[in-house]
Parts: structure tokens; sequence; C-alpha cells
């Protein structure tokens, strides 16, 4: 396969659908349809998961209710086999919480004529500093 001339297209798209998918509860568990049931691995907050269901039971699981999301960065690279490794930067509010800074990074996999998320990192920008 060879790499893909939209990558930058598909990486933005990706996000946007992402989250517009994950940030409205009524439609998180939709989210089941970007990840494969085995080879999609997620590391959030540092937990380890692998599969579709394990995914989605970590993500089903938070309790907030309301996000407010801002997006500083989309960056896309396109990958030999055809994926698009997506990198986003930005900042999130949770309910009544304070803003912080987010991390994700996203790995998608051609599959047929789309593709579906192989890898998802996700880490909020919190340090220990004491």
């Amino acid at each position: 396969m060879a790499l893909n001339p939209a990558y930058e297209a598909i990486g933005k798209g990706f996000v946007q659908q992402y989250y517009l998918l994950f940030d409205d509860p009524a439609q998180r568990p939709n989210l089941v349809n970007m990840y494969n049931a085995e080879t999609s691995f997620m590391t959030f907050e540092g937990m380890q998961l692998q599969g579709s269901m394990k995914i989605m039971e970590k993500l089903n699981s938070l309790s907030f209710q309301k996000i407010n999301r801002i997006i500083t960065a989309v960056d896309s690279q396109p990958m030999f086999d055809g994926g698009v490794l997506i990198n986003v930067l930005g900042r999130l509010q949770a309910d009544d919480d304070p803003p912080h800074p987010f991390s994700q990074v996203f790995v998608l996999k051609p599959l047929n004529n789309s593709f579906y998320c192989q890898h998802d990192i996700f880490r909020l920008g919190i340090h220990d500093s004491a």
C-alpha cells in the first residue's frame, strides 16, 4: 500500500467526528463503531485496554456529563500501510472541573474503503509538581 495523499483531511475529519460523538453522553456509545473488536488498543491515563468492548466499558464509565473542549492543533502524518497518525492538542473542561490541557494520539488503519482506530492514547496535561 502507498502513502494516503488525503491524510490531513482524513485526520481532521476523524477528529471532528470522534469528539462530536465523545462529547455527547447520548452519542458516546456510538464510538464502538470506530474501534475493532480485537485489534484496537487504548491507553487512557496510563490504563491499557484492548478491543472495542473493553475500550467502551472505560469510556461509558466516565461520569462527567458536560465537556467544553477547545482543539488547538491537529497534526497528521501518512503511514506506509495507508494509515494515518494523528496527534491532537487542546484544552478540556469536564462538568465544573477547571480546564486542563490534553493530548490524544490516534492511529487509523485502513479497512476496506474506510478506517478504524487501531491505537488511541489519551493523557491530561496534569503534572505532579510536588
